[in-house]
């Protein structure tokens, strides 16, 4: 535009970018090599926080079994378990799930799966964005 031109009243955009369910939520997808921008994921987040909490507790003779600390905070032994293991990912996962890098394919869901426990094994598991 120049100046003194005059500006149209309706202007027309077109964004390329599909609907997909992520966790339960509908995100946008933007085509490929487009840059997305950097979003963390508050549940998974969440249960990394929590995990390792929970860790510092135990480890601290707070409590003194899975079992009583899951009763205290009203869930099941069984999940804190699996949301626990959260605490042998590899620092830099970790990091990277924090900075909102770890790539769209990595879920809560995904990680409380049995995942390996060697550090570069992960990497190939998991998949984000970084490696």
């Amino acid at each position: 535009m120049t100046r003194g031109a005059p500006i149209p009243e309706t202007v027309t955009l077109h964004v390329p970018f599909r609907v997909v369910k992520r966790g339960g939520r509908k995100e946008m997808q933007l085509p490929e090599g487009a840059t997305q921008p950097q979003r963390t994921d508050s549940a998974l987040v969440k249960a990394l926080a929590r995990a390792f909490r929970w860790k510092r507790r135990l480890e601290s003779g707070e409590f003194a079994t899975i079992a009583e600390l899951a009763e205290r905070e009203g869930i099941a032994p069984s999940y804190m378990t699996r949301v626990m293991r959260l605490t042998l990912l590899a620092p830099d996962i970790v990091e990277a799930i924090l900075d909102g890098k770890q790539g769209s394919e990595v879920t809560l869901a995904r990680v409380l799966e049995s995942f390996p426990e060697e550090w570069d094994a992960q990497y190939r598991y998991i998949r984000y964005n970084d490696r």
